[in-house]
């Protein structure tokens, strides 16, 4: 790319949520653009609805059809997604127009990262409801982007100054959880998050820690074969191999005694034992990233919050942390 500073694509999620709020109150602090170029996939009328909302005077954004249009890189530019003209913005109702408008969004997006004009996608909060279709008929970003860019397996990671957390199973019942266990599994995911941390965090050798699946790390056997049969078996693997994976650990103790510290990351089995302790930790500044993709993709790690959508009470840190941990993962991706 041509550009000084990265382009960093942010989708405008779901219109009636709170993605709109964090954006323009992350936005609207000008020292963002010392570091790259926004480009908000969303729409103008949706913008203006709350950005008097909000009150928000002095700030612009400059609506471009297609991201070559752009030749000066020190302002936000807009791409309109789709014909607002009887858009209705309802703040705190889902609506299927929004969910149509959300997937319009990310779909462009997608497209643009496809021709290698953007360096990362932050992706604002979708109602993972309303957004169902014939083209989306995934449970979350993460897998639709994993299926849109065509990688074998991705690996959902929460981010935040003091943990970067993993799960082997994501958007997965949790009835459904011991059943999808596998080693083939479980070393897809521990390869993936090794990976990560080496290329996009540049750390040369990382230290993962490895969360059990039953109480008490099944307590010997007494409380689950998974941890004999399936995980600890793959830990002494890579131990074998000299790299630096640990485990399995009692998630409950591991946690209580804060062992998370001692090292690069942590990887849980469900989705559950892993977001309710990260979320405990770092629910204001915690960030969604999609590890093993092509593509760099971050997000809040919060919902479409209906409840205070529209009362500007959104608090923008956690989307803003997700808007630099996409900024730094350009350079470390270039510097890797």
């Amino acid at each position: 790319m041509s550009a000084k500073k990265p382009l960093i694509g942010i989708t405008l999620g779901d219109y009636n949520g709170i993605g709109p709020e964090v954006i323009l109150k992350a936005l609207s602090n000008s020292r963002l653009l010392n570091w790259c170029t926004p480009v908000v996939y969303g729409s103008q009328k949706v913008l203006n609805f709350y950005k008097k909302d909000l009150d928000i005077k002095d700030w612009s954004i400059k609506a471009v059809s297609d991201l070559s249009q752009i030749t000066e890189f020190n302002q936000t530019y807009l791409v309109a997604c789709w014909d607002d003209t009887n858009t209705i913005v309802e703040p705190g109702k889902e609506t299927p127009e929004a969910g149509k408008a959300a997937f319009a969004c990310l779909d462009r997006s997608a497209k643009d990262l496809d021709r290698g004009l953007l360096s990362a996608l932050v992706t604002a909060p979708i109602n993972k409801h309303n957004i169902q279709s014939e083209e989306f008929s995934f449970p979350g970003h993460t897998e639709y982007l994993t299926e849109r860019f065509e990688a074998k397996e991705s690996l959902m990671m929460l981010v935040s100054e003091d943990i970067r957390m993993g799960v082997v199973t994501g958007h997965v019942p949790l009835l459904e959880v011991a059943s999808k266990l596998s080693k083939e599994l479980i070393r897809s995911k521990i390869d993936l998050f090794l990976q990560s941390l080496k290329e996009d965090f540049l750390i040369d050798k990382p230290k993962l820690a490895v969360l059990g699946l039953n109480p008490h790390a099944g307590d010997g056997g007494l409380l689950g074969q998974e941890e004999l049969d399936i995980i600890q078996p793959v830990v002494d693997e890579y131990r074998a191999k000299g790299q630096l994976v640990f485990g399995p650990y009692p998630a409950d103790g591991f946690f209580g005694k804060a062992q998370f510290k001692e090292f690069d990351g942590v990887l849980g089995m469900y989705h559950d034992q892993g977001l309710i302790p990260f979320k405990y930790i770092a629910f204001e500044t915690g960030v969604n990233f999609t590890a093993g993709l092509p593509i760099i993709r971050t997000s809040p790690d919060h919902g479409t919050a209906y409840d205070i959508a529209g009362k500007n009470q959104a608090d923008p840190s956690s989307f803003l942390h997700a808007f630099f941990l996409a900024i730094d993962l350009v350079k470390n991706r270039m510097n890797a």
